[in-house]
């Protein structure tokens, strides 16, 4: 399974290609819908999201209602594209437009310059902002789908923002997210949900943005996913590059991670148990679901640290690439902080991942064929839950 996404900030739209998803899923348009909805929560938001109401077109690969195992063609216009049509327009235009060179520190305005010989900056920062992302979730929601014929669901909360953390929670099951998208930052713990609001308006007033941390989590894999007979078929290998691959992220954590390193073996690792009821179980969840590059049958947790925006209202200090002169970066709309959304997105990547790694191991041409060939698994290994 392979994907890939086309589009810029304020063009037209954004596109997304997805190929491999087996033939006869039934896909509802309101489940990607929905979590292009949910890409656009969260308290610190800007006004972007005043303005846009994300839809998915589908133009390919789907006939009434389900996959046809040919490509998909997903599409979600950009509605902020009328206010941006002359600067923004594919084709050449007529007025002379203005362009960008104030690069913002922490953005890929600079590199991107440099590496492409571009002298604008808007053709670096309309791709590399994290508007793209609602092709990937629009990507995600797909798998989403798949995953959940499967028996897997994925759900995520966002444990920080800024210096606020939300207490720590290792006995989470799905019913414990039902409500999560009410929190205005998307945190299970009330208390937590409005110490973060605070500090998000605090960081506004004072033309700052916040970063944080959001924990995702997939409950219901089979053990064997992934494999650890070679460095690329590493499962937690290719899940830290689809986290790390996020706009903003500068680290990813399984399971308990650095607490980990902290400490003696004995307290480390996840002791192994079997009984007629539940077949191989464990007390704890340190590994976060993953041993030797492979899922190990417990819920699968995954971390990603997010630095605040670069986008300041308040720009820090620049280099005009024009003149060479000192000057301060673009200041252009932005947010105050966006791991509620980020979140989202995580949850869209670790499910194309996911979705990937089972169409790998059990294959089929066929929604169904994939079911089958899961259950003769289940049943090989004795899988119990």
């Amino acid at each position: 399974m392979r994907f890939v996404t086309a589009g810029e900030s304020h063009g037209p739209g954004l596109t997304a290609i997805l190929e491999g998803i087996p033939a006869g899923l039934a896909l509802p348009r309101e489940e990607i819908d929905r979590d292009l909805a949910r890409r656009q929560l969260g308290h610190g938001r800007g006004g972007r999201m005043k303005i846009e109401r994300d839809r998915v077109r589908v133009s390919a690969g789907l006939r009434h209602g389900r996959t046809l195992g040919s490509p998909l063609a997903l599409h979600v216009d950009n509605l902020d594209y009328r206010n941006w049509e002359e600067r923004m327009n594919p084709w050449p235009v007529e007025a002379e437009i203005e362009e960008v060179h104030l690069p913002r520190p922490g953005h890929a305005d600079l590199p991107g310059l440099l590496k492409y010989g571009h002298s604008d900056v808007r053709n670096v920062l309309e791709r590399a902002s994290a508007r793209e992302t609602t092709a990937r979730v629009a990507v995600g929601a797909v798998c989403k789908v798949l995953l959940r014929e499967l028996g897997v669901e994925i759900r995520s909360h966002v444990v920080q923002i800024g210096t606020v953390r939300a207490p720590e929670r290792d006995d989470l099951a799905v019913a414990d997210f039902d409500a999560v998208d009410e929190s205005p930052v998307r945190c299970l713990d009330a208390d937590a949900s409005a110490a973060m609001v605070a500090e998000i308006d605090r960081a506004r007033k004072a033309n700052e943005s916040l970063g944080g941390v959001f924990e995702v989590r997939a409950f219901g894999l089979v053990p064997g996913l992934g494999s650890h007979v070679s460095w690329d078929r590493r499962l937690d290998g290719r899940i830290a590059q689809a986290i790390m691959s996020i706009q903003a992220m500068k680290g990813v954590a399984i399971g308990d991670a650095f607490d980990v390193a902290g400490r003696v073996g004995s307290q480390a690792h996840d002791e192994i148990f079997w009984s007629e009821e539940r077949g191989y179980w464990r007390p704890t969840n340190r590994a976060g679901g993953l041993e030797g590059g492979m899922t190990n049958g417990e819920p699968l947790v995954v971390r990603g640290a997010m630095k605040p925006l670069p986008t300041l209202t308040k720009p820090l200090r620049s280099v005009d690439v024009a003149t060479k002169e000192p000057a301060q970066a673009l200041r252009e709309r932005t947010d105050s902080c966006t791991v509620p959304a980020a979140a989202v997105v995580a949850e869209a990547m670790l499910a194309i991942v996911l979705a990937g790694a089972y169409l790998e191991k059990f294959g089929g041409d066929h929604v169904d064929d994939v079911k089958a060939a899961l259950y003769h698994y289940r049943t090989r290994i004795d899988w119990r839950r």
